[in-house]
């Protein structure tokens, strides 16, 4: 059955599978990426370090956080503000018409990163900037693109397969998404000017019909879905042939969730004479190596962020608190409902460790009476965009998800995020900390860990996560809780089982000792209201090296 086969898929590897789902959802399954990521594989690295600050590179150095050093080197700009700069959109070199949908979306100063990078890209360098999520990248990139197409030839206002004269490449559903709706603002007086997305999740001859009907010289796409549409949609292909621009969003992202083959399919697609932008919030060696094939020799590296600075906001007050297992689900009732007391407009972002542990933790708390929705990647795109749009518009919600959510998503006012078990390394848990204190708003982090997670701290020493004690849990809310979980649903606890097992099975230092990893599951079925630990396929078993180990209950 289709669950199960994407039970099995998230086991196996939890952390590759919002990209799988992406992928698996066209007319073909790209099952060696998976496989390159169940081995660690990076997608290529390199012994070669990258040095933007030679003679064909500009390094301008951006400080996005008060206090910081003024006394830039030569040939660097170092600027001293929390967020927005003094320069104003109006004495941009773009449009008139640009500048009216600019106003019109609420924009009269440009972000730090904005200035920083839009008189390189205007004026048509190819630029690699390395920029944090929350400060105003998607517009830094979208502004120029559709200066881009305003002067090309004219449009003829009844053509509808344009030449895709732009292409977005966004690694998330949420993303792509949200950049296309960005757009959609700016371009509210360019009326020839189509947008439109292709992503995971929908289907596919929808969308070929969509882009036959209607305008579309601005594309943002997913990679997976985009090279569906270059293999099998007519003439796609050489409607590509008049991209002029070329965006890598999240480039960082899009190499971690295992798209490398695809983007250098996608860069091979496009006309060589192009111009090409990649925004990325770190530059790890697998983007160096994308650059050297993406942008041309004389590019320009522009960081908007200083060494020691760029992890996490500097505003966003972070706290851990380490507690047994088996009082995680009752003290996150507890934590939520102070926060609730003490902020009227709360706005909250729960983390969980899979899709699976998502769904049941959703379920518990909306049992316990939470105004609560979940989003992770079992939901169809339709589901996904519809609460996405709703928590993005809301107060006094809490919204519960895997990490769809954790990079890039702009979901304004969050007041906090709760991490709830082992994020999957250090960049992971800045990520999702990165939805609170966004456009220099503070935020509140709290990272909520049993003690066999605690070692997970050794890495973030350099943050400053403070110790929080743990709070009591009255018995009369330990045993609403302990209600409340008897309630949900046995399926949701048997696939969370499954999933926990699966996600913990792939970290490198619980997953070493198989028979006392079996012992943490069945401490954690036992958390859920469960006396036997659920039984799982002979077949998942073996993929995921489990077979005959002590405790498992096998079918």
């Amino acid at each position: 059955p289709v669950s199960q086969m994407y039970s099995a898929a998230e086991t196996m590897n939890p952390a590759a599978h919002n990209a799988a789902a992406d992928k698996n959802t066209g007319s073909r399954s790209r099952k060696r990426k998976d496989r390159d990521l169940r081995k660690g594989k990076p997608n290529g690295s390199s012994k070669k370090r990258f040095q933007p600050n030679t003679n064909n590179e500009v390094v301008a150095e951006v400080n996005l956080n008060k206090g910081g050093d003024s006394n830039g080197g030569s040939g660097s700009i170092v600027v001293t503000d929390s967020y927005l700069s003094d320069s104003r959109f109006d004495k941009c070199s773009v449009s008139p018409l640009s500048l009216k949908g600019i106003k019109d979306a609420g924009y009269e100063k440009m972000t730090l990163v904005q200035e920083a990078t839009l008189p390189a890209i205007l004026k048509g360098k190819d630029v690699l900037a390395k920029a944090k999520t929350g400060t105003g990248k998607t517009v830094a990139f979208l502004l120029p693109s559709i200066e881009v197409v305003v002067k090309s030839l004219p449009i003829d206002r009844g053509q509808k397969r344009t030449p895709i004269l732009v292409l977005v490449i966004c690694p998330t559903r949420e993303l792509a998404c949200q950049a296309a709706a960005e757009a959609t603002k700016l371009l509210k007086y360019h009326p020839t000017i189509g947008t439109q997305v292709v992503i995971g999740g929908t289907n596919l001859s929808s969308e070929q019909k969509h882009m036959q009907a209607n305008p579309c010289q601005i594309l943002v796409a997913t990679p997976g879905r985009l090279i569906d549409h270059i293999e099998n949609t007519a003439g796609f292909a050489s409607r590509l042939m008049g991209v002029k621009a070329l965006v890598l969003d999240e480039a960082d992202h899009l190499l971690d969730m295992g798209f490398r083959k695809d983007i250098e399919k996608i860069i091979a697609a496009v006309p060589k004479q192009r111009q090409t932008l990649m925004f990325s919030a770190t530059v790890p060696d697998s983007v160096h190596q994308v650059c050297n094939i993406a942008l041309k020799k004389d590019f320009e590296f522009i960081s908007t962020v200083q060494e020691g600075t760029e992890e996490t906001h500097s505003k966003v007050h972070q706290m851990h608190l380490v507690a047994p297992l088996d009082k995680h689900f009752s003290l996150l009732y507890v934590i939520l409902k102070e926060h609730i007391a003490d902020d009227v407009d709360y706005k909250v972002l729960v983390f969980c460790t899979t899709a699976m542990v998502t769904r049941l933790v959703s379920d518990l708390l909306g049992r316990l009476n939470l105004n609560v929705r979940e989003i992770h990647s079992r939901k169809p795109q339709s589901y996904r965009t519809r609460i996405s749009d709703e928590f993005r518009r809301s107060k006094g919600l809490i919204l519960v998800t895997s990490d769809v959510s954790a990079r890039g998503v702009d979901y304004p006012d969050v007041t906090l995020v709760v991490q709830v078990g082992l994020p999957t390394d250090k960049q992971q848990y800045i990520h999702r900390l990165g939805r609170t204190g966004r456009k220099g708003k503070e935020g509140q982090g709290i990272l909520l860990l049993a003690p066999w997670e605690e070692f997970f701290l050794d890495s973030t020493k350099d943050l400053p996560i403070g110790k929080a004690p743990v709070p009591s849990v009255d018995p009369d809310t330990k045993k609403k809780v302990e209600r409340a979980i008897s309630n949900v649903e046995m399926e949701n606890k048997e696939k969370a089982y499954q999933a926990w097992l699966g996600y913990y099975n792939s970290n490198k230092k619980v997953g070493k000792d198989k028979k006392k990893l079996v012992e943490l599951a069945n401490e954690f079925s036992r958390c859920m209201g469960l006396d036997t630990p659920p039984a799982i396929s002979n077949l998942i078993l073996r993929k995921m090296g489990l077979r005959n180990v002590p405790g498992l209950r096998s079918k």
